[in-house]
């Protein structure tokens, strides 16, 4: 798989505002399966199983068996990568920029 498929991935399951949702309840920490269903009481759990398959293979969790239970740890990784390549460079550029406005504003003018 090359590091444009991995992309692909990612973006794919980001796209979706559930899946970020998913996402952003697994920053607190792990959860069961049967945890973050109950957090999408408009979804059935096929549903709810379907896009946490869209985020495993994206890579965004990682899923770890625990007897009967299912959990689900976010995997920050594949964003981090994501942030490196596609944001990190223009955020770089937009802090220097701020930098000189800031300076240029401090300037006394004489």
């Amino acid at each position: 798989m090359s590091s444009s498929d991995d992309s692909d991935r990612i973006f794919k399951a980001l796209a979706d505002r559930r899946r970020r949702r998913m996402l952003d309840l697994l920053k607190g920490g792990p959860q069961t399966t049967g945890t973050l269903c109950s957090a999408f009481p408009e979804l059935d759990r096929c549903t709810v199983m379907q896009h946490m398959r869209v985020l495993e293979a994206a890579d965004l969790i990682i899923v770890q068996r625990k007897g009967r239970e299912r959990w689900n740890h976010l995997n920050v990784l594949p964003i981090r990568d994501i942030y490196d390549r596609w944001i990190g460079e223009y955020a770089e550029s937009a802090v220097e920029l701020l930098a000189r406005l800031r300076a240029d504003l401090e300037t006394p003018l004489n």
